[in-house]
């Protein structure tokens, strides 16, 4: 007899329960903003992307209520009416901004990496990636039909024998602020590597762009590095931009290689044209925002100082995302829910998300000293009881 869905999946969800591993979606009843009705309850929100708190800004919101050009579907795909006069200016907008050729729009960055490297690579092929890498990212290595092998995180000697064991045409790619140890890849020796190999470098900033370099432009900035020809860079809205979508940016073969073969972006009804303009607005917002970088920088050092008084195990990051390692899975789960109980929204992110167990306090220039302070005041109290 053949099994039912239940048949396949009950025992293991009843297994992922069992090891405290199960996931749930919480509700929110407010715009993303630090404080929020979560599940109905006033929650200070330290998990949220939103790094320069703009996913709330009323200028944002003004400018799309103010606008009657666009509706709020974009009807089709880019490649058919579905392109309106605000993706193309975004895109534009965007180029200009990157000093890169061209940029392409997706509906999300999961959709522009799997594009990527379905597009790019074939069979044949190899792809190197970072241990550590977005499950995006990993996903979108699958997919290609290329040959794909990881080297371990943030290890460029590894990466560099693994460019020297084949002829093949090779693509680097990793993240850049990795999402989840919030600690940053080294762009510089990874396109050295890249030009010394004759590979192409495919980097995904979607935690840096907003965040580093000057006006935001993200890590290769950062880094004080030219995008190159043979270098693809995908950033994403839903994070700094405080909006939603991502995109490409690069040579202008790329961009056009993408439009007439990466299923992906052919074969999907554009982002609301409103949204376009909406991130339009945050961009503009974005590249002006120097004193919300600031004050972004000063809440990581303001945490990071106050997490190392209380003797926690913080991980070397300097981005927004500010890891407490805990390493096992109930402990996290537990102090994830004191820290709910006591007004303070923290996610627990656990295997096979990651190898060890943690808290995910996510920084934004919106949050205040005093909200920090009231974090770091109720982790002493968990850390004390020993929850």
């Amino acid at each position: 007899m053949k099994p039912t869905i239940a048949d396949r999946f009950q025992p293991k969800l009843d297994e992922r329960q069992a090891q405290s591993l199960y996931r749930q979606r919480p509700l929110a009843f407010s715009p993303q903003r630090p404080q929020m009705q979560i599940n109905g309850l006033p929650m200070l929100n330290f998990c949220s992307n939103d790094y320069l708190g703009l996913a709330a800004d009323p200028r944002i919101k003004q400018a799309v209520c103010n606008d009657d050009t666009a509706g709020w579907g974009s009807g089709a795909a880019h490649l058919v009416t579905g392109h309106h006069l605000h993706h193309h200016l975004l895109e534009d907008e965007l180029a200009d901004w990157l000093g890169v050729e061209r940029v392409l729009l997706f509906s999300t960055g999961y959709m522009a990496n799997l594009a990527v490297q379905q597009t790019l690579m074939q069979k044949g092929d190899r792809i190197l990636g970072d241990k550590l890498n977005h499950a995006s990212l990993i996903d979108g290595a699958l997919a290609s039909g290329a040959d794909f092998k990881r080297y371990s995180h943030l290890d460029y000697h590894a990466l560099e024998t693994r460019l020297e064991q084949s002829d093949a045409p090779s693509l680097i790619v990793s993240d850049s602020v990795f999402s989840m140890d919030g600690d940053l890849a080294d762009l510089a020796k990874l396109q050295q590597l890249a030009n010394k190999h004759q590979a192409w470098l495919f980097v995904d900033d979607a935690h840096g762009l907003g965040v580093l370099g000057k006006q935001g432009k993200g890590s290769f900035d950062h880094f004080n590095l030219p995008i190159d020809a043979d270098n693809i860079l995908v950033g994403t809205f839903g994070k700094a931009f405080g909006t939603s979508g991502a995109f490409v940016a690069g040579s202008s073969v790329l961009i056009e290689s993408l439009i007439q073969f990466a299923r992906p972006f052919i074969y999907t009804t554009a982002m609301s044209p409103m949204n376009a303009l909406a991130t339009r607005t945050a961009l503009k917002l974005l590249r002006e925002g120097d004193d919300l970088r600031d004050q972004l920088h000063a809440n990581i050092a303001q945490f990071r100082t106050g997490a190392k008084a209380l003797g926690l195990n913080l991980m070397p990051s300097v981005s927004a995302i500010q890891p407490i390692l805990l390493g096992d899975s109930a402990k996290a789960v537990a102090w994830s829910e004191a820290l709910k109980q006591a007004g303070f929204w923290v996610s627990a992110i656990r295997p096979p998300t990651v190898p060890q167990a943690r808290l995910r306090v996510t920084l934004s220039a919106a949050h205040s000293d005093a909200q920090i302070e009231a974090l770091l005041s109720a982790l002493a109290h968990i850390k004390k009881a020993d929850i």
